[in-house]
């Protein structure tokens, strides 16, 4: 994929106008206010024979999420570490579930404990139950519910993301002062939300090659990947639900987030992504409000980034930050 988005100095003074919905910040205490309104209770049941690892506790954890339906998690941890321990709340990329443990033991490796968040509808073992209100889609989760913000995908999952956080209070082990929320993709644009939406809960954000940002570009200039199912709704329905298409998604932009989020923040880019093209990235990290930001940028990266040479680079960024664990820090 060779470089057809803007020059690297255009993208470093990208600072598109972009309206925001009226009442965006009324929507969101409105969604979380009712998703914590049927709050379940959380379970967790220990399961770190059933996958064979010796030096790794797991969880498998069901917090209460939108509408107060369990949605899955795993929790693993660094067995015998003393605690409490600071903790990266993991979101996972399009189309992706949480997986299995095995997939996910890097930060507990380096003394971690982590939460890995499935997400619903997409994994295997969260379903979304609300799948739109009967308005139809085209394929995957961009456009379900795109008639408006109220029943739109997006509301469900962002809404699961923020109580994931809330969960880490009730989960034993667990720093809650130290918490940090990451993700690559579609779990950095969630991680983008939640730093906005999760108020003082967060310590920092962790957005790699973050997707959910600047939908209006990206639908227009993407050829591959998810964006490319809001152009094909449209293709369909264009030319008269394109205001209200896009009316909606400016509720789930990670440009409105990143206004709003003041955490020290790790983002990262790729400047031959085909999928979360670097303008969109730019345009929410150019408009991030917290003084503490940084970028790291992959010249020939494509939508993995920087792949293996990434996570030495936010291990050293959260040491800096007096984010890692007593262990590792001293």
């Amino acid at each position: 994929m060779p470089q057809t988005d803007m020059d690297h100095d255009e993208l470093v003074r990208y600072r598109p106008h972009l309206p925001e919905p009226a009442g965006f910040d009324d929507f969101w205490r409105r969604t979380l206010a009712e998703a914590r309104s049927r709050a379940g209770a959380l379970q967790a049941e220990r399961v770190t024979a059933r996958h064979r690892l010796s030096t790794v506790d797991v969880d498998d954890v069901r917090f209460p999420g939108w509408d107060g339906e369990p949605v899955a998690a795993w929790l693993l941890r660094p067995r015998h570490a003393a605690g409490p321990l600071p903790v990266i709340v993991t979101y996972i990329g399009y189309s992706g579930g949480r997986g299995l443990p095995t997939d996910h033991l890097l930060w507990s490796a380096a003394g971690y404990a982590q939460l890995v968040v499935d997400s619903r509808g997409q994994g295997h073992d969260t379903p979304d139950r609300t799948a739109g209100d009967g308005t139809q889609w085209v394929e995957g989760f961009m456009t379900r519910g795109i008639e408006s913000p109220d029943t739109h995908y997006y509301r469900r999952l962002i809404a699961d993301c923020v109580r994931a956080v809330d969960a880490v209070a009730e989960l034993p082990g667990l720093d809650a002062r130290r918490i940090v929320v990451a993700g690559g993709s579609q779990g950095g644009g969630l991680a983008l939300a939640v730093a906005a939406l999760a108020g003082g809960r967060v310590a920092a954000v962790m957005p790699d090659v973050p997707f959910l940002c600047h939908f209006r570009r990206a639908a227009a200039v993407c050829g591959e990947g998810p964006y490319e199912e809001i152009a094909k709704y449209l293709r369909r329905h264009s030319p008269h639900r394109v205001d209200t298409a896009f009316a909606t998604l400016d509720h789930f932009d990670g440009v409105h987030f990143a206004r709003r989020a003041t955490v020290p923040a790790l983002f990262g880019v790729a400047l031959m992504d085909p999928v979360c093209p670097p303008s969109t990235v730019y345009a929410a990290y150019n408009r991030y409000a917290g003084e503490d930001r940084t970028m790291t940028v992959w010249p020939f990266g494509d939508h993995g980034g920087g792949y293996g040479s990434n996570p030495p680079l936010q291990l050293a960024w959260l040491s800096e930050r007096g984010l890692a664990p007593e262990e590792a820090a001293g």
